[in-house]
């Protein structure tokens, strides 16, 4: 695809970036056929085809427009796309570029702008978890649309007191504390049990897929030089083995920690570091199954209807582990018909883009529950909870249920 950037893109690392990704893709269109916006509006303006398009008219001069950025703001990010291409287009980092230089053009009407800055600045805000258990408490008053994102809090067992040599850093993370508190404590004691010791760095948090997502890219990656700087201290000193995420949307960012930094002087080479050094928790199933298969006291009855997220399959083109690891320990895990495609959560667009995210929710969960599962796994906060509300089958992170199959 030839581009001819215009002036103000000229000699700019952006257009540059830009102006590589876009000679990769030929525009065959096999995207399309797995993109899940395109499948339910059917506009190719709603696929990776037209959105790129949209991105090339932007670079090449043409001023955008409100429809521009409505199209580019129905993308999920969920990178499906990216599987698909037999090119290898990094379309995940044009769509950031293309969303970043249309904002800069196209004012956002105001509800839009006091909605995005709300999410990126409350899901952060240390206000966050206070406000969740007030709404917790008030759960059984809210209206039906507001009562199921709010979760009610579950029950919690102690944690192990850890002291192994082997230890790896944890993030945390910002709404995943609040939110779903048991899927860090299920990860501290699966690893206590295969004798590794997580550890957390207090001053870590965010991993700045939010704000960087919503166009806050300054903030976003402020918020990854913070976290940089919390862990350095233990990479450094070689006192941790690896950065283990247990959102694999925050794992996804993690990753590109490299990328997203290189041009950063201070920064460049410890991202790069850290990028290298992050491992999705379902990396490390082949070492851990062996350590715990004798140490099994129960697993659940009946079917567990698995859902890769998307941040899992397609951001880290991790496919297969999950499932081949947990049936080795005896769970009976099963793929539902459209694995591939996502279930509308992605991030902020839950709120964002309700409409479309319930019409995909609505279809993921059509295919989960025709398996008839007495639980539901997956592997991402955002996943658990958006699915969660929309079903009375529990909706559990992996890790959980295989905590649970440890506990005597």
């Amino acid at each position: 695809m030839q581009t001819q950037l215009a002036p103000a893109y000229q000699g700019q690392p952006e257009g540059q970036e830009a102006e590589a990704i876009l000679r990769q893709c030929v525009h065959c269109g096999f995207c399309t056929a797995t993109c899940p916006t395109y499948q339910l509006l059917g506009d190719e303006l709603d696929g990776p085809r037209g959105r790129i398009y949209l991105i090339k008219q932007v670079l090449e001069g043409q001023t955008p427009t409100r429809k521009t950025q409505l199209h580019l703001d129905r993308c999920l990010t969920c990178r499906n796309c990216e599987s698909t291409c037999p090119s290898g287009v990094q379309y995940g980092q044009l769509l950031d570029i293309g969303r970043r230089l249309v904002d800069a053009q196209v004012p956002r009407p105001l509800g839009e702008r006091v909605a995005r800055w709300a999410l990126k600045e409350g899901l952060n805000s240390p206000l966050f978890a206070p406000a969740l258990q007030l709404g917790q408490a008030l759960r059984a008053a809210l209206p039906e649309g507001v009562r199921a994102k709010v979760p009610a809090p579950p029950p919690r067992r102690p944690l192990p007191s850890g002291g192994h040599a082997r230890k790896v850093l944890l993030l945390a993370g910002c709404v995943q504390p609040a939110l779903a508190p048991n899927i860090h404590d299920a990860t501290v004691r699966v690893l206590d049990a295969a004798a590794i010791e997580a550890v957390v760095a207090p001053e870590a948090g965010c991993c700045g897929a939010v704000k960087f997502h919503l166009n806050d890219q300054d903030g976003g990656l402020a918020q990854m030089r913070a976290n940089i700087d919390a862990w350095w201290p233990s990479i450094e000193s070689g006192a941790v083995e690896y950065v283990v995420m247990n959102a694999s949307g925050c794992g996804v960012t993690v990753k590109e920690y490299g990328h997203l930094l290189r041009h950063d002087a201070q920064y460049a080479a410890r991202a790069a570091r850290v990028s290298s050094l992050t491992r999705d928790l379902s990396e490390l199933l082949p070492e851990l199954v062996p350590l715990l298969r004798e140490r099994l006291h129960r697993r659940p009855e009946g079917v567990v209807a698995w859902h890769p997220p998307c941040t899992l399959q397609h951001g880290q083109q991790l496919r297969g582990g999950v499932e081949k690891y947990l049936r080795l320990l005896g769970f009976e895990l099963q793929l539902p018909a459209e694995s591939h495609l996502c279930c509308g959560s992605a991030g902020t667009y839950s709120v964002l883009q309700a409409a479309l995210s319930q019409q995909l929710r609505a279809r993921k969960l059509g295919h989960l529950q025709a398996l008839a599962p007495t639980v539901i796994a997956s592997a991402n906060v955002g996943c658990i909870t958006h699915l969660q509300a929309g079903t009375q089958t529990p909706v559990r992170h992996w890790v959980e249920l295989l905590d649970r199959a440890l506990t005597p």
